[in-house]
């Protein structure tokens, strides 16, 4: 390995390492309150190298968002790919499951996608509109996935699926928050199937529409 290879790595697995610390911080103490130079005491970095990495708040912002992205898009790799001639609603079942499995393992995710959501829109446009790509990204999966359901007759027909789509991602990132408020008093396996298991059976169509479809 060249000197030039270690050093790139080793930039790289700094980044990711920055990346995680924001992440977490940013999740417990919010998006605004949180500052680059306390992220750079938390991380034991000089403010100087922090913002060599990201010379902005906003850059570091933009990045722990993509790196979010890239960790969660990794779980529907299956629903992507082969799942695709699945009936729609194993193809739901399965990506409110893996939803479910990976803001359980990694909370302050979620947390930190909500504190973009309820803080960036009056103090950021920048990262309010990327934001904004990145989720409907998401958006735009789950609602593919019910108009072919609804288009098989698997699904109810009277249900929006831009809208549901909407609200189940909306869902769970209040969900991830609120559980936390709650946590011991209300689990969160507990919680997710309070919604999901309702929610899922109830948009699928009655047996009469089954047939008729």
């Amino acid at each position: 390995m060249s000197k030039r290879t270690a050093k790139q790595e080793r930039a790289e697995r700094t980044r990711i390492e920055i990346l995680q610390a924001a992440i977490e911080l940013f999740a417990r103490r919010g998006i605004l309150a949180t500052t680059m130079n306390e992220l750079a005491k938390a991380i034991k970095m000089t403010p100087g190298a922090l913002y060599w990495h990201f010379p902005t708040k906003e850059d570091l912002l933009l990045a722990a968002m993509e790196e979010l992205h890239r960790r969660f898009i990794g779980e529907f790799t299956e629903v992507l790919t082969e799942g695709r001639k699945w009936p729609a609603r194993k193809q739901l079942r399965v990506v409110v499951e893996r939803q479910k499995n990976f803001f359980r393992y990694h909370p302050t995710h979620g947390i930190f996608f909500a504190m973009l959501s309820c803080e960036t829109p009056f103090n950021s446009p920048r990262i309010c509109e990327a934001l904004r790509e990145t989720l409907m990204l998401y958006v735009a999966f789950v609602e593919g996935i019910v108009k072919y359901g609804q288009k098989r007759g698997e699904f109810r027909p009277d249900v929006d699926a831009n809208a549901f789509s909407h609200a189940m991602l909306s869902s769970h990132l209040g969900l991830i928050v609120h559980q936390q408020l709650f946590s011991d008093a209300l689990g969160y396996e507990k919680i997710c199937d309070a919604l999901d298991v309702p929610v899922t059976s109830g948009f699928e169509s009655p047996p009469d529409l089954k047939a008729a479809g």
